[in-house]
């Protein structure tokens, strides 16, 4: 037997056709509080202007998915790397629509409130608490996949009729004020790295 292949790490079937991302999920003491720190994105920017993320971006080969977040972060808050925990991965958003984001976890172990104005409107941080309190409201959208174009269904069994898979995704929202929606993609890695902070005693 192949040891090498029997103790390999498998990847997932049409890797190659996602696009890959790398955030930081920050924690910081806030007031005595340990607490996640967000950016609201400039209005500027192309895609979701004025929305709440973490900081983050594409990964550049040959980068590796911490290096891009760890790159990310010091390049919108202006934080030298040194400044920069990693604690380990947090757990992969796999996206239906072919895209993949990395979350880590880690620390700032000092940050000043700056950030590149060209990528990030404001920063603030929510206590971790209220993400333990406040569970997120839930909603679903509907995930159909469905053929385009020229599809050959004289191909396939029952051609046009045939029935194709439907799914659903979670669309959470964590409603912390008047000002601070945040929902979605981030809310779904706030949710998860919440849990695994807990779990691992990191904050």
């Amino acid at each position: 037997m192949n040891e090498t292949f029997r103790t390999r790490r498998p990847g997932f079937i049409g890797a190659d056709t996602y696009k890959r991302y790398a955030v930081l999920v920050p924690i910081l003491v806030k007031d005595g509080a340990p607490s996640l720190l967000f950016e609201r994105r400039a209005e500027t920017l192309r895609q979701q202007p004025g929305e709440i993320c973490f900081p983050g971006g594409r990964i550049e080969p040959p980068e590796s998915p911490e290096e891009c977040a760890v790159r990310e972060t010091w390049e919108e808050l202006l934080i030298p790397r040194e400044d920069i925990e990693i604690y380990g991965p947090g757990d992969l958003f796999l996206s239906p629509f072919n895209f993949i984001i990395h979350p880590f976890i880690g620390r700032l172990k000092a940050y000043d409130g700056r950030f590149n104005e060209a990528e990030v409107a404001e920063t603030f941080t929510i206590p971790i608490d209220f993400f333990r309190t406040h569970p997120p409201e839930t909603y679903t959208c509907s995930v159909e996949g469905v053929p385009r174009g020229n599809f050959p269904y004289e191909r396939i069994p029952g051609g046009e009729r045939y029935n194709w898979h439907k799914g659903t995704q979670e669309i959470l929202f964590y409603q912390v004020d008047e000002e601070h929606l945040i929902w979605g993609i981030t809310a779904q890695i706030v949710r998860s790295a919440v849990g695994l902070i807990d779990r691992y005693g990191l904050a």
